[in-house]
């Protein structure tokens, strides 16, 4: 089965109607197309770009965004190249991590954001550190919710549950492996059909690049919270928390009870609420 636009935009917007808070849809021009973000939150307020995991959309925050719009301006960005409602309009796609941090910069630009906060969840996590690490005066605090890449490595089962889907992506696939990774929790209905038919989206490959060094890790600047997800499947959650405290000694580390690697910005939203509140007031 291929991917159905009209019936991934409607699981799209089904989930950003249900954002308990007044949601601003802006198209952005970049380099490598019109970028849509959804934002929230006073004008003024100090800016807060929020980078989805793989898969997930800009929509994936409705559990949180309420919360976070009290104080910051909050920009949700549906990342060019992958499912979403950004449209690459027939220009190259980011290939390199450069071209990556190229889009970001632009994203920032064209929301007069000469700083902003950062939070990142999984590979959004990586995106947001990476883009930390190579634009220190860009961002100003930095927090990463269960991030891959950046501390520790995947579970070989985590791998071998995905590949089935990443070789003949389907909805049917896609829901199975959400299953597997969250243990059977019951998982809101909306996010999963949207994360199913997300699935089928014909995305380029996601630009990777290696772990952090210890050495670029300790010259961070930004004040950064990492927050592992307890039961997650993707990697070994006490080797992430370990590791970051470690590398990242000026870091706050606090790992989340109930909650695995896909679903901890809404399983038990409240818990990750509070933490990001407190760490952003700071």
């Amino acid at each position: 089965m291929g991917f159905d636009r009209s019936a991934f935009l409607s699981a799209y917007d089904a989930l950003l109607d249900r954002w308990p808070v007044p949601v601003d849809t802006l198209d952005l021009a970049t380099p490598y197309g019109t970028t849509r973000v959804n934002a929230a939150g006073p004008p003024g307020a100090p800016p807060l770009l929020l980078l989805h995991g793989g898969g997930a959309t800009a929509a994936s925050w409705w559990a949180n965004v309420g919360e976070l719009a009290r104080t910051a301006r909050v920009f949700a960005v549906d990342r060019i190249g992958e499912a979403g409602r950004s449209d690459p309009a027939g220009r190259p796609r980011p290939r390199t991590v450069e071209d990556l941090h190229g889009w970001l910069d632009a994203v920032l630009d064209a929301l007069g954001a000469d700083r902003a906060d950062l939070c990142g969840h999984s590979y959004g996590g990586w995106i947001a550190l990476s883009y930390a690490l190579r634009r220190p005066a860009r961002v100003s605090r930095l927090a990463l919710l269960d991030p891959t890449g950046c501390f520790t490595g995947f579970r070989l089962p985590y791998l071998l549950h995905a590949a089935p889907l990443l070789a003949r992506p389907s909805e049917r696939r896609a829901r199975a492996f959400l299953a597997w990774e969250t243990g059977g929790a019951p998982l809101d209905p909306d996010w999963v059909r949207l994360y199913g038919r997300a699935a089928t989206f014909p995305a380029a490959r996601p630009v990777t690049g290696p772990r952090p060094s210890p050495a670029e890790l300790a010259a961070l600047d930004a004040p950064c919270l990492v927050l592992p997800a307890a039961d997650s499947r993707s990697h070994d959650p006490r080797t992430l928390a370990a590791r970051a405290t470690a590398l990242l000694p000026r870091a706050r580390v606090r790992t989340l009870a109930g909650v695995s690697h896909h679903d901890l910005p809404h399983r038990h939203p409240a818990a990750l609420n509070a933490e990001l509140t407190d760490f952003l007031a700071r």
